[in-house]
């Protein structure tokens, strides 16, 4: 007799449909594993067969072949236990299971019998409705974040007999709904907020217009100047996600095993901050497995990079392809990925290695030499890859000391969101562009077109500062975010002024 199980194993960020075959025949009692399994995927007739001993059942005492279908696609993980072992026990028994061709599986088990939660739930669930399944049976550790996923019923189970007795009808389960209206108050629950900044009134201005237009940002101060603390605070007054970027979002972090049991859906836009020693897989995603790295946990959200000359060089240099395309593709002896990856970036450093270079107040101790290698750290190209180039100066004592409170989140928030919808309408026909910062040459024709003293002014800045071709581009696409901000269809020459200001500060300092 042949059962068929059906499941999914995880390649990138989604799923492919795996078709789980156990047949058995003649010769001598043993369990085969075929279909290209990894280790992982070898050793789970071990934990199937303690599995079943435990739970009351037994596996066929018969040459016993488990098929992975493709056989083309590597199979990788514990979560093809469950499906394994309930295609096992409907072998032993020769009983049709009525419930089994509309439902997907997947679990990892232990010895005892009970389920154990597995990576990567809400694709399996996204490709089990894509497939037309009907239900899908996972851990129930991994409930909530199936559940998101309409159009399909999701069960929980707790052990390996809970299972086979729902898809044998011998007993009912309730299968999970998630109520996605709940989880709308928790968009905005933040425990920090913008008011808690004293003073920095421009750099907060830049970051207003760098949210706005989804614009990557660099901050540069000494030390002190709260140039880590306003950057913690972007997520605050970024706008929400929407349901797709939602699912998106949560793909990645399912696939990484960053989900715990009551986190449903990531409804906050991420803010990821990785260490300054992070390798050039731990930013861009690789290993032998091929995993997304921070840029792709950043997907949807903030990159935060801090200190950012502490980072080697060679890693930083791999940001521009993300940078440019929104996505990244890994290449390995295992295959080739490709994973989402648009984030807005915003680094922090300091202008010299003591960090009081240009400081009115406190003497550099740094050599020429010192601060000319620390600059060339950061190299030409990334920094023309990054639209806003802001000081943040060292805060003066009487803003310290101001009682008057400073402008919240909820109300730079707002500013944020309404100019954010002006965008959505602008590119409503195109699914790839959802901001300023994203859009195409051609978009940048149709939308950026200046006046002719706006023109004149953007050439004479030009001449004058010698801009790349990609810097003038960022100007423009920044400069209708500022006019996006003060609900203007056209470019002002202020509105360029502003965003010509956000880009001449690598040329004071860096030259």
């Amino acid at each position: 007799m042949i059962t068929r199980v059906f499941s999914a194993a995880v390649v990138g960020v989604d799923a492919t449909e795996i078709e789980i075959e156990v047949n058995t025949g003649s010769g001598e009692p043993s369990i085969i594993v075929v279909g290209l399994p990894d280790t992982a995927v070898k050793e789970s007739k071990d934990r199937v067969i303690a599995a079943l001993s435990n739970s009351g059942y037994r596996w066929p005492r018969k040459r016993t072949t488990v098929n992975l279908a493709p056989a083309d696609i590597k199979k990788q993980g514990p979560s093809f236990d469950l499906p394994i072992a309930i295609g096992m026990i409907a072998t032993d028994l020769e009983e049709d299971l009525p419930r089994l061709s509309r439902c997907a599986v997947a679990g990892e088990l232990a010895l005892t019998g009970d389920v154990r939660p597995i990576k990567g739930a809400l694709p399996l669930t996204l490709e089990a409705r894509a497939r037309g399944k009907k239900a899908v049976i996972l851990p129930l550790a991994n409930l909530r974040e199936a559940s998101v996923v309409e159009g399909i019923e999701v069960y929980g189970v707790r052990n390996l007999r809970e299972a086979y007795e729902f898809l044998s009808r011998t007993s009912e389960l309730n299968p999970s709904v998630s109520d996605l209206t709940a989880l709308e108050h928790q968009v905005h629950l933040f425990d920090v907020d913008f008011s808690e900044v004293k003073g920095q009134h421009q750099v907060k201005r830049a970051i207003e217009v760098a949210v706005a237009g989804g614009h990557n940002l660099l901050l540069l101060g000494p030390p002190g100047s709260g140039k880590s603390m306003l950057a913690r605070r972007i997520p605050t007054i970024m706008p929400p996600m929407s349901l797709d970027e939602a699912i998106d979002t949560t793909k990645i972090h399912s696939v990484c095993g960053l989900l715990s049991a009551d986190e449903s859906i990531v409804v906050r836009r991420p803010f990821r901050d990785p260490h300054h020693t992070i390798s050039d897989i731990g930013l861009l995603g690789g290993t032998a497995n091929i995993t997304p790295g921070e840029v792709s946990l950043a997907h949807h959200g903030v990159l935060f990079l801090d200190e950012l000359p502490e980072f080697h060089r060679s890693t930083l240099e791999v940001l521009r392809q993300p940078l440019e395309d929104g996505k990244v593709t890994i290449s390995r002896a295992s295959g080739t990925m490709t994973f989402p990856s648009t984030f807005m970036l915003v680094a922090a450093m300091n202008p010299c290695p003591c960090g009081y270079y240009g400081d009115p107040k406190r003497e550099c101790r740094c050599s020429p030499g010192q601060v000319e290698r620390y600059r060339q750290k950061i190299s030409g190209p990334l920094l023309d890859r990054i639209d806003l180039h802001v000081e943040a100066p060292a805060v003066e004592y009487k803003e310290l000391t101001d009682t008057i409170p400073a402008e919240s989140s909820a109300a730079i928030r707002e500013r944020v969101i309404k100019a954010r919808e002006i965008q959505k309408l602008r590119f409503a026909k195109s699914r790839k562009v959802t901001c300023n910062a994203r859009m195409t040459h051609a978009q940048l024709k149709e939308h950026c077109r200046l006046t002719d003293q706006g023109n004149e002014l953007l050439k004479n800045a030009m001449t004058d500062l010698n801009f790349s071709a990609r810097a003038y581009d960022r100007i423009l696409k920044v400069a209708r975010t500022i006019a996006d901000l003060a609900g203007s269809d056209s470019i002002a020459p202020d509105h360029l002024l502003e965003a010509l200001s956000y880009r001449n500060l690598d040329r004071q300092v860096w030259s």
